[in-house]
């Protein structure tokens, strides 16, 4: 009966991280998925245009 004492915890965890990864894969998308595809293709945007201006010898972007 000790194998049941030793497997029981790592059981539990095992548990618990299948329902946290269930839990993520269902909250992925719904709604405010293109709200928060276009915030951030709006950074890298802007990431994309401060290096180009940094290259071009425009200074220091701000």
């Amino acid at each position: 009966m000790d194998y049941i004492a030793a497997l029981t915890p790592s059981v539990v965890m095992a548990i618990a991280f299948i329902a946290l990864i269930v839990t993520i894969v269902k909250t992925q998308g719904g709604p405010n998925k293109s709200k928060e595809d276009a915030a951030v293709d709006a950074a890298f945007a802007r990431a994309e245009a401060n290096r180009r201006e940094s290259a071009a010898g425009g200074g220091p972007a701000a």
